[in-house]
Formats: structure tokens, C-alpha cells, sequence
């Protein structure tokens, strides 16, 4: 049981109702993490708009895979569960590639750079080295593209820790941290 109380849909702040329909119209649900974050409407602003200009930026399949690793890093078992669904069923990631993003790679070269990076990232609170970034450009990442990694670093890392603080109810087919080899 989540140790902050989720608000049901019509019991969210007034401030958060039109973000949350948004959320509805675009997932065909709104997950018990908007919900949560819904009872402050500066945080879910916030992260909505980060959340919405970031997905102009990497494609979704490198977005999905930075996340699986970043909450693999973070023990979210939340976020783990949300994004192996959306990997599988949105980005079309295979249930293998999935258990390598975990692991902070990939079988596609390019995409292995960034979840490297981005899990060095995560690990290393922004403290990677020169090799670190030499690595993710020499994959053909531009400086741009290495801060929309990092961009999409610090959106998930938020998610797993509001999801870690809270205990949120996961209302997706539960993954476990615990259980890396039996991922997806």
C-alpha cells in the first residue's frame, strides 16, 4: 500500500484535473504515478512538460531503454514495471532487450552508447568521465543529443525516487529489481 494516499481522479486539485485528462487522452489511462504526483500541480507541471519536450527528442526505443536502466539502477520496481510494459508493447523492444537495458545495454550498438551513458550517468550522479562522454559521441551522439540523455536521466530518476519515497501501487504487470535475470 502506497505511503502517500493516491488521489482518485476526482478527488486530484483542481490545478492538476486539466493535466490529468491530458495524460487520459494520450495513455487511455492515467497511471497511479500522475495520480500521486497530481496532489502537487507545480510537480506534475513539471514534470508533464519535461516528460512532453523530451519526447521530441530521442527516439522512444532510446527513451524506453534509458529508463529501464535508469530504474534498474534506482530499484523502482514501479518504473521498472511501467516501462518494461511500455518497451514491450509501445516501443516494441524485445523481452531480451529489455533485460539487457536493464544491464545498461544494448544489442543495437548506437542505442548501447546511450543506455551506457546514461546509466554511468545515473550511477555516478553526473560525475562521468572524459572516456564516458568520448564514448557516447564516438556512437554519433551530438553534445545536443548527450544532454537529452541526461535530460531523460533526470526525468526518470524523479519518477523512481517519488515512486521509491511513496511505495506507489504498480498498476502494470509487476517487475522486480530484485529479479534482473527474469526480466519481461
Amino acid at each position: 500500500m502506497a505511503r502517500i494516499t493516491i488521489p482518485a481522479l476526482d478527488a486530484a486539485p483542481a490545478a492538476s484535473a486539466p493535466i490529468l485528462e491530458a495524460v487520459n487522452k494520450q495513455l487511455g489511462v492515467v497511471p497511479n504515478l500522475f495520480r500521486l504526483v497530481s496532489i502537487s500541480p507545480a510537480a506534475l507541471t513539471g514534470l508533464t512538460s519535461l516528460s512532453g519536450a523530451l519526447s521530441k527528442t530521442l527516439d522512444v526505443r532510446t527513451r524506453e531503454r534509458i529508463a529501464l536502466a535508469v530504474a534498474q539502477v534506482n530499484g523502482c520496481d514501479y518504473c521498472l514495471s511501467a516501462h518494461t510494459y511500455l518497451g514491450l508493447n509501445a516501443a516494441k523492444i524485445s523481452p531480451e532487450e529489455i533485460a539487457l537495458n536493464r544491464q545498461g545495454r544494448s544489442g543495437d550498438p548506437k542505442a548501447d552508447a546511450a543506455v551506457r551513458f546514461a546509466m554511468k550517468v545515473t550511477e555516478a550522479r553526473g560525475r562521468v568521465s572524459d572516456a564516458d562522454l568520448q564514448a557516447v559521441r564516438a556512437a554519433g551522439y551530438s553534445d545536443a543529443q548527450i544532454v537529452d540523455i541526461v535530460g531523460v536521466v533526470a526525468e526518470n530518476v524523479f519518477t523512481n525516487l517519488i515512486n521509491n519515497v511513496a511505495q506507489t501501487d504498480i498498476d502494470f504487470p509487476a517487475v522486480s529489481a530484485d529479479e534482473l535475470g527474469q526480466a519481461a
